[in-house]
């Protein structure tokens, strides 16, 4: 088979190929906060107790463009360290990348394919800087996240657990190649379980500083764990065997 090597015009027809359209649209998203306060100002330590509280807000969202399979390891190590290829799907998604190696990802990919990068980024990552008119990659946010995952639907999932998601229970311990489950109705794939995916949003600095969102489940998770309104978070240089991202752009 025939590698991409620097053949960046077919790379960048296939990369394009896999951005499906995402009309714009409302979203309500629902959290559950925790009001007690933390016993140490670098969040390193237990908070003293577990009060949490309920909040929801809806975000309205102008028409993006998500990519159809979370980033394979194929490509995300084609793009960042030039290692040649066969194709940049029907692979396992990368894990072990940290929320600042997906935002220097994104616009590395930008830079290699002639776009304008999204991100500006600074030494404190909370001070990272996104450049909403650019037309680089991105990172979904959380509202898009959670707007393209529900697909019009109104449920937890889309369909049956076993048909959409790796999760622990069918999962035989690892991650899954992508887009070997149903997709939802907006033809995305993996977007329950697999892996977690990395989302642009700080999570609430009030109380966790620097905190990042990421959603979905993943192949280790128990079934309740894995769902359209499943969040989570972790500093931006977390990193861990079941954690992925996907990427977004605003305009093609």
């Amino acid at each position: 088979m025939e590698k991409y090597g620097s053949d960046n015009a077919r790379f960048l027809n296939e990369i394009m190929d896999l951005m499906v359209p995402i009309e714009g649209g409302s979203i309500e998203l629902r959290d559950y906060r925790n009001t007690d306060q933390w016993l140490s100002s670098d969040y390193t330590l237990s908070n003293p107790g577990s009060s949490k509280r309920a909040i929801t807000w809806t975000e309205t969202l102008e028409p993006y463009h998500v990519m159809k399979y979370p980033v394979t390891q194929q490509l995300y190590h084609f793009v960042m360290h030039e290692e040649e290829i066969d194709t940049i799907v029907s692979k396992l998604p990368v894990t072990e990348v940290s929320w600042i190696e997906t935002i220097a990802f994104c616009n590395e990919l930008s830079r290699k394919l002639g776009r304008t990068e999204c991100y500006t980024v600074t030494n404190e990552s909370e001070n990272t800087i996104y450049n909403k008119t650019a037309n680089g990659f991105r990172l979904l946010s959380d509202a898009e996240w959670q707007y393209a995952c529900k697909a019009g639907t109104t449920g937890y999932r889309y369909a049956k657990i076993d048909q959409i998601a790796w999760y622990q229970e069918n999962s035989n311990g690892s991650v899954h190649k992508v887009g070997q489950l149903l997709p939802n109705p907006w033809r995305l794939y993996d977007m329950i379980g697999n892996v977690w995916e990395w989302c642009w949003d700080l999570y609430d600095t009030k109380r966790y500083g620097n905190y990042r969102v990421f959603r979905g489940g993943s192949w280790a998770e128990v079934e309740n764990n894995c769902g359209s309104t499943s969040r989570r978070k972790s500093m931006p240089n977390f990193k861990i065997d079941d954690l992925g991202f996907r990427i977004a752009l605003t305009n093609l």
